[in-house]
């Protein structure tokens, strides 16, 4: 069965030149430097034609290697990296027999790897709990967000690690009317950890580029992008609330292409659970990631240190900007994507400060 290309993109192949065998944990690539890809404007790409037959309900095909294989081929591990890639498949084979004993096999997916039976019964469950119990999270403005139908939602980034992705998808689905599965544009970096790439593909999640946007929301899908990228979530908790620039606005040539609405959406809470105060750059370096964070419990906690710190949150959705009175060809317009994704990124702003002052102090 020949694979769409769109989906292609999700099997490590979005970035020109990029090292199929290698990996961000293995030292062989630097695909981080790619990850805002054409959706956020940091990279230049055209969008690939779709072909072959629909692949809407084909079996999903795991693409991690089986038990016991080396991130380099045979042999014993390397250095350190290579031990801990060794790990994390190992982990994924773990994480993978305990699912299997929640979700029976042959579930249908789409040519994405997402699986809404493993996503409702295994991934959304874990994500409920912090969602409720946590942090506490109120989530507004759901009106705003169709019921049905193809949108791109639009939120600012923060937080170290992306949980307000995963909070946003559970605010979503359990607390929108029609329960709607967001699927997320995920970062290069995303689809080179073993255990975080399969969950995400599970989860809805798809490798950012402009060919998974189109296909996703020709779909008729409700699409999540994040236009800071790792500059949102990787920026210094003195920062915290400032948007980061949003690249040269590719969301808005995707939703003006595909003529849908964009839902800029304001996220308080996340920048407080990781606070990052300084960034290990040769660490970095040596694991190949945008930043290696500093926070007043990580590293010196070790794995207590990765518990996020029960902030208060608030997610609100604001009013729909529409796009179709943009004639598509406009997409390619410099200054109406300037002007646009303007719009949207001072939208936001409004809303995090109105948010910030409505909230007060973070915890308690």
């Amino acid at each position: 069965m020949k694979q769409p290309a769109a989906v292609a993109g999700n099997a490590r192949a979005d970035a020109p030149g990029e090292a199929r065998d290698g990996g961000v944990l293995t030292g062989r690539t630097r695909l981080w430097l790619a990850t805002d890809s054409v959706l956020t404007g940091e990279q230049v790409g055209a969008p690939a034609e779709a072909s072959g037959p629909d692949t809407a309900t084909a079996p999903y095909r795991r693409e991690l290697p089986p038990d016991g294989a080396r991130p380099n081929g045979g042999g014993e591990p390397t250095d350190t990296r290579d031990y801990l890639v060794s790990g994390l498949r190992t982990l994924v084979n773990g994480f993978r027999r305990l699912a299997d004993r929640h979700v029976p096999g042959g579930a249908v997916t789409d040519e994405f790897g997402f699986d809404p039976e493993f996503n409702a019964r295994v991934l959304i469950p874990v994500a409920r709990f912090f969602y409720q119990q946590w942090f506490r999270v109120q989530i507004r403005g759901l009106e705003h967000v169709p019921s049905v139908g193809p949108a791109l939602v639009v939120p600012n980034h923060s937080g170290t690690l992306p949980v307000d992705a995963v909070m946003l998808q559970a605010g979503l689905y359990d607390e929108h009317p029609a329960h709607r599965n967001l699927r997320l544009l995920g970062a290069d970096l995303l689809y080179e950890i073993p255990l975080l790439a399969e969950m995400a593909r599970k989860g809805g999640h798809a490798r950012a580029s402009r060919a998974n946007a189109d296909a996703l929301l020709q779909g008729g899908e409700l699409v999540g992008v994040f236009p800071e990228g790792f500059k949102g979530i990787g920026k210094p908790f003195a920062e915290r609330y400032q948007l980061q620039r949003f690249g040269r606005g590719g969301f808005a040539a995707t939703a003006i292409r595909s003529q849908v609405p964009l839902i800029p959406c304001a996220i308080v809470g996340a920048e407080e659970i990781y606070p990052m105060i300084g960034n290990a750059k040769p660490i970095a370096e040596w694991l190949r990631l945008p930043y290696f964070p500093i926070t007043p419990m990580f590293p010196w906690l070790g794995p207590i240190g990765v518990v996020p710190l029960p902030s208060r949150w608030i997610i609100e959705f604001c009013p729909p900007v529409p796009t179709d009175c943009y004639a598509p060809d406009s997409a390619a317009d410099p200054a109406v994507i300037a002007d646009l994704s303007g719009r949207i990124r001072g939208t936001i702003q409004r809303k995090l400060d109105d948010l910030l002052d409505e909230r007060g102090p973070a915890f308690g």
